[in-house]
């Protein structure tokens, strides 16, 4: 068994101008993220950070370039290791507030980057103050919930406790053989952007799902957690080649976002929509349990490749 520290955080805003956001919304809060974190935490904004004489220590490096350690044994051909973070949008298709109306959204946190807590939340009361969506709408960050206990309220504007394994463990790999599931149903509530062989897959098949599943987990483990997982990867691949298909209710959704620092409008469509899988999957299930924690598939920082088990049996 593997324990990871994932923590899950709500925080709750108050608009206090009209705010106009896209029907997805996990773009606007995150490119709003990245530069108001930029703001609060760089020193030498003007400089690139991969030119930066402070990026081997600093915060704004570690949760948003994520690079991974020099002279690293995996991952060579990758720019960039997973980020320690996911944002959770609102997944409602509203998309105009007016003052006093409230927003909610979780922001989950893996590994070290929950010891940043305070300048995330900082980071969100600063986002407020620049506005968001657009025509820059403010707000008012007013609460942060973790696990159901207040952590932050705009009251007071002081951390009440501090999540730590104690108060909000995730132990991400349970016993599978307390699983013991012949029928599985996702239910995919975001675009999911997942590639096989270099190709973007839209019918899911359930290999494709573990194949991201273990790569995601496996890069998270060892560039966050300093672990590497003793899996036999091309093993469980095979075995999960046997679970198959039951059902398919799946689209293709298309959105693009706006990417500033490229200049560019970049496609981010994924599939949306319920997968049923049939089969023998009980050494499957931790990873799936964990997917369900922290999304699948490309994007995840955007909360792409988000899914919810709606049943197993």
């Amino acid at each position: 068994m593997w324990r990871f520290s994932v923590v899950k955080f709500n925080l709750t805003l108050k608009a206090i101008e009209p705010i106009i956001l896209p029907i997805y919304k996990g773009s606007t809060f995150r490119g709003g993220f990245g530069h108001a974190f930029k703001k609060v935490v760089c020193t030498v904004r003007n400089t690139d950070c991969g030119n930066c004489l402070l990026k081997s220590k600093c915060i704004y490096s570690y949760v948003f370039e994520t690079p991974p350690p020099e002279n690293s044994e995996i991952l060579r051909k990758y720019e960039k290791a997973p980020h320690p973070f996911v944002i959770e949008p609102p997944l409602e298709t509203k998309t105009n507030y007016q003052p006093d109306e409230i927003i909610t959204f979780n922001f989950i946190l893996i590994g070290k980057a929950v010891d940043y807590l305070p300048y995330f939340i900082y980071t969100f009361e600063e986002l407020g103050r620049i506005g968001i969506g657009k025509g820059r709408g403010k707000y008012e960050l007013k609460e942060v919930t973790c696990g159901g206990k207040q952590i932050y309220n705009s009251a007071d504007r002081q951390i009440k406790f501090f999540p730590s394994d104690d108060s909000s463990p995730t132990s991400l790999f349970p016993n599978p053989s307390t699983h013991n599931s012949k029928f599985i149903t996702l239910n995919f509530l975001t675009p999911t952007r997942i590639i096989v062989n270099g190709d973007l897959v839209v019918d899911l098949e359930f290999h494709h799902l573990i194949r991201s599943l273990l790569r995601r987990i496996s890069t998270i483990s060892y560039f966050h957690y300093g672990e590497r997982l003793d899996l036999d990867f091309k093993g469980l691949i095979e075995r999960a080649q046997a679970v198959k298909v039951k059902d398919r209710d799946t689209e293709w959704h298309d959105w693009e976002r706006y990417s500033a620092r490229q200049d560019v409008r970049m496609k981010m469509g994924g599939f949306v929509g319920k997968v049923v899988f049939e089969g023998e999957m009980s050494e499957f299930m931790p990873f799936i349990k964990v997917g369900e924690i922290l999304h699948v598939g490309k994007g995840t920082s955007f909360g792409l490749g988000k899914y919810e088990i709606k049943g197993s049996y």
